[in-house]
């Protein structure tokens, strides 16, 4: 990661996030991939999601992250992940009930024997992600005009 010096935190806090957010990030997927067979799914993953973002944010402040993700397309994954969940409910409705299973089940404790439940918490996990990291970029700008 590139960066100012003289933006954000310091070397050490800078360091240590480097090291860690793409571990917190694998952490969030992890727990997202395997909501349907243990404690998890789709909001805690988004959740841990977003705050390895957050994360990155808190370190080296919010110029950096804005050259690498702006407030405009946060907002449209957070909008493609909405689409994406309601978009496997009509499929189940085509199917002939709203949220039927239309994949079947796979072998039991694998990892797609939940039918749909996967690609439903990948949908989850992205509108909740982008949606709190939205809401973080937003209060952001709320408070570097409070300072202006």
């Amino acid at each position: 990661m590139k960066d100012n010096k003289h933006t954000g935190m310091t070397l050490i806090v800078k360091t240590v996030t480097r090291w860690t957010v793409l571990l917190i990030m694998l952490y969030g997927w992890y727990i997202t991939f395997f909501g349907h067979l243990s404690p998890g799914g789709g909001f805690a993953g988004g959740v841990i999601v977003a705050l390895s973002f957050i994360h990155i944010i808190l370190a080296y402040g919010k110029d950096f992250v804005a050259e690498k993700i702006s407030e405009h397309l946060a907002g449209i994954l957070e909008t493609t992940g909405g689409l994406m969940f309601l978009t496997l409910a009509i499929l189940g409705l085509a199917a002939g009930i709203f949220f039927k299973d239309f994949l079947g089940q796979g072998k039991v404790f694998s990892l797609f024997s939940g039918g749909i439940i996967l690609p439903a918490n990948i949908a989850i996990m992205i509108k909740v992600g982008f949606g709190m990291l939205s809401a973080f970029l937003c209060l952001i700008l709320f408070s570097y005009q409070d300072k202006k």
